[in-house]
């Protein structure tokens, strides 16, 4: 350091801005501490020390924030400017410190020390002047801020001192950085600290150079899409498309957003959006795409109905549309019940066996109706395709789901209740098994993830309440069967019809062809005359037709002005609908030999047969006609074997069977019949027949026997005891084990039969043979 003798000066703070020797700049001073500092300076000797504050931001800085070192400078020029600031011109003279301050009011007066340039070795300093020199020129290059003459002003600089000034001053750098290089007194520190910042700056400007072009490239594409849409929507426009796919891609998003889906569903849906704004319209993925997300979103997934859980509302609702079916709506309620108790109860899966007519399909409706859900009803007869259950897959032509999924999609809600209609007529073939389909849809503990093969995601129909009809069980898969609650729904009998009659039938088919009640009046007797005699059917569906006749007889009538009122009797019926067709009842005019009836279950409810015995001189054959299947071969088979054990005890001569063939018909040859239960009417009639005895008219009978005699039980005594008391006969023979379904019997039926329980064919013979 040179001269050490303590000399005073001015002291003016600069704020951001750092002047180096030899380096000449315009300053603006406003502050009036600078202005003060500034004019002393003119009286003085035009010099003053150019110190930069550590803070910009500060208007009267103190004494600690100022760097120390700074520039002793020379006042080439001053201007007063409008505003009242003062415009001067300096030139940076030399490095100085500040060593003691005098006064800092009204301006700073401080005393300084000159710092002189320390130097290294020569060809040191040429080097890194060199290498400065290089730096600078490539940074010149790729900078916006400097050009080529800025690097020609320097290039012919031989000082090191001097060139580290200049360069520096040209330099965007912090105000530490700048600072640092001026307190830098040694020439080789100062030449390598610059070559290290350029260098930095460099590499800076290299990473903005290559983040710009990334922005760049990242707009051109931005704006190349823009382009392209333009110009499609400017295309379809041309085509008569005018908002092509974005008004629907839109219509799809909102209907998305308001189908209240499960989450993971509505993931499907957004990403099968994506793909269908993607592909072409002309394309025949796009139809397929649109009319998947469609079926998404129709289909209820949280939409439901509340439950009208009222018990007596119920119980009103199923007694004023159906008379009877007492198990049926007793098996709602109890539903209802539970319910109401728990809150939250999975869907039950009923199954309503009867014969056609007695009111399956309506009672369902009924049950929506008396608990305010939805109805949806779904018929499977004649369905043998798997996918007409489960849906088609989507990559078929046509695909659309199962008729489960359409089901619920009418529906509208997650709670129907849904009538599957003819479960029992459901067929398989090559194209799969649609009742093992159905298995998952009734099974309570797999029907929550039910699967569609066109949907695939998995659907909860666990709240759905499943109502299937069937006319026969036996043709229902077992695993099927399982699954379902069933409740028989047997014939009505002839007071359950007239009641039906009165308060459903003929009011509906009254009002159905134009009449009145004052117009038309149905007597009781001639109701009863039409169910004996006009109909013989298990459920009312033919004695609705009868009705329905009468009535447009009627209308007829009185449109010609024949009658003014049509009151419709016994004769009236007679007269409008022809001779009676069937006999009213089956039963024996009078006791016959060889001839028993029995009672047998058919699709239509019960029936009577009557089986007859012929006997004839020949070598013991056993002929058996009336289209009879394989078990009541065998039983007449088992019958003639126990006779042939017991000819001593029933007086029959023991060669009979050698001597005499015996014939055994069941008339109505044309119908099937099958089963055992014709076994002991089979071995009465007999009986009958070899012994003489003839068998009492009044008497039916039904019960399989053994070739020991003994009486086993059957199956449907309900609907054999309503085609019993519908034939007129009056007593009725059953098997000991069957007690137990007596209660099932309607009253109206009990008080007009007599039961009488047997275990033993010789009870049997007892009861149904005349004494000898």
């Amino acid at each position: 350091m040179g001269d050490t003798n303590e000399k005073q000066i001015p002291l003016l703070p600069l704020r951001g801005v750092i002047v180096y020797p030899s380096m000449v700049m315009h300053l603006d001073v406003g502050r009036d501490q600078s202005v003060k500092a500034l004019e002393k300076s003119m009286v003085e000797d035009n010099k003053l020390l150019l110190a930069t504050q550590r803070d910009a931001a500060k208007d009267t800085p103190g004494e600690d924030d100022i760097f120390s070192t700074g520039t002793i400078a020379y006042i080439k020029q001053m201007v007063k400017l409008p505003n009242g600031t003062v415009r001067i011109l300096v030139e940076g003279l030399e490095r100085a410190k500040v060593s003691s301050v005098e006064q800092t009011e009204p301006y700073f007066m401080v005393n300084y020390d000159i710092l002189d340039d320390e130097h290294g070795e020569d060809t040191e300093e040429q080097a890194l002047m060199r290498m400065l020199d290089s730096q600078f020129q490539e940074f010149t290059k790729v900078s916006k801020k400097l050009n080529k003459e800025t690097y020609n002003s320097i290039k012919d600089i031989e000082e090191p001192s001097r060139l580290a000034d200049i360069v520096a001053s040209h330099l965007s750098l912090k105000t530490q950085q700048k600072q640092n290089i001026l307190e830098t007194v040694y020439v080789p520190d100062r030449l390598d600290y610059l070559i290290q910042l350029i260098h930095n700056e460099k590499e800076v400007l290299g990473m903005e150079k290559k983040i710009g072009q990334r922005v760049k490239k990242s707009m051109e594409r931005t704006q190349k899409e823009y382009y392209l849409r333009e110009q499609l929507k400017a295309i379809q426009k041309e085509l008569g498309d005018r908002d092509g796919k974005n008004s629907e891609v839109a219509q799809l998003k909102e209907k998305i957003e308001e189908a209240g889906m499960p989450e993971r569903i509505e993931k499907t849906a957004y990403k099968e959006l994506d793909r269908y704004e993607r592909v072409p319209q002309s394309s025949a993925e796009s139809s397929v795409i649109r009319n998947y997300i469609e079926w998404l979103v129709a289909i209820p997934w949280t939409k439901e109905t509340e439950d009208n859980l009222d018990i007596h509302h119920a119980e009103e609702i199923l007694d004023e549309d159906h008379y009877g079916l007492e198990k049926v709506k007793e098996r709602v309620l109890e539903y209802l019940s539970v319910q109401q108790l728990t809150q939250s109860l999975k869907g039950p899966i009923l199954c309503l066996v009867g014969p056609p007519g007695v009111g399956k399909t309506s009672l369902a409706k009924s049950v929506a109706r008396a608990i305010d859900r939805k109805f949806v009803r779904s018929s499977l007869g004649g369905v043998r395709d798997e996918a007409e259950i489960r849906g088609h897959r989507r990559t078929y032509v046509g695909a659309m789901p199962g008729r489960i999924i359409q089901g619920m999609n009418k529906a509208g809600t997650v709670n129907p209740v849904f009538l599957l209609d003819e479960i029992d007529k459901m067929a398989s073939d090559f194209r799969g098994d649609p009742s093992s389909a159905m298995l998952e849809v009734l099974d309570p503990e797999q029907n929550n993830s039910f699967s569609d093969h066109f949907i695939e995601e998995s659907y909860d129909l666990s709240k759905v309440m499943f109502i299937a009809t069937a006319n026969n069980l036996q043709t229902i898969p077992g695993p099927l069967l399982d699954r379902m609650e069933v409740i028989s729904i047997a014939g009505y009998t002839e007071v359950e019809k007239l009641h039906i009659s009165k308060e459903h039938l003929i009011p509906k088919q009254i009002k159905e062809n134009g009449l009145t009640k004052g117009k038309m009046q149905f007597k009781d007797e001639a109701i009863l005359k039409l169910i004996r005699m006009y109909t013989r059917e298990a459920g009312v569906r033919n004695l609705e037709r009868q009705f329905a006749s009468l009535c447009r007889k009627s209308a007829k009538m009185i449109v010609s002005n024949e009658k003014k009122r049509v009151v419709i009797t016994e004769a009236q019926i007679e007269k409008l609908l022809g001779k009676p067709k069937f006999r009213y009842g089956q039963a024996e005019v009078e006791n016959q030999i060889g001839a028993a009836t029995g009672l047998a279950y058919t699709q239509a409810g019960g029936d009577t047969l009557s089986i007859e015995v012929s006997l004839s001189k020949g070598t013991g054959k056993l002929t058996l006609t009336g289209k009879l299947g394989d078990v009541m071969k065998e039983s007449a088979q088992a019958a003639l074997s126990y006779v042939r054990s017991r000819t001593e005890e029933l007086n029959i001569d023991e060669d009979f069977y050698e001597k005499l063939d015996i014939h055994i018909h069941v008339p109505e040859g044309a119908t099937p019949k099958d089963g055992p239960s014709a076994g002991i009417t089979m071995a009465t009639a007999l009986v009958s027949a070899l012994t003489n005895r003839p068998v009492k008219k009044e008497v039916g009978m039904t019960g399989e026997i053994t070739l020991r005699g003994r009486v086993l039980p059957i199956g449907g005594l309900k609907e054999k005891s309503l085609s019993a008391h519908r034939a007129g006969l009056t007593t009725i023979l059953i098997p000991e084990e069957n007690d137990k379904d007596l209660e099932d019997i309607p009253e109206s039926v009990r008080e007009g039969l007599t039961f009488i329980k047997v275990n033993h064919l010789d009870q049997v013979l007892d009861h149904a043979l005349l004494k000898e």
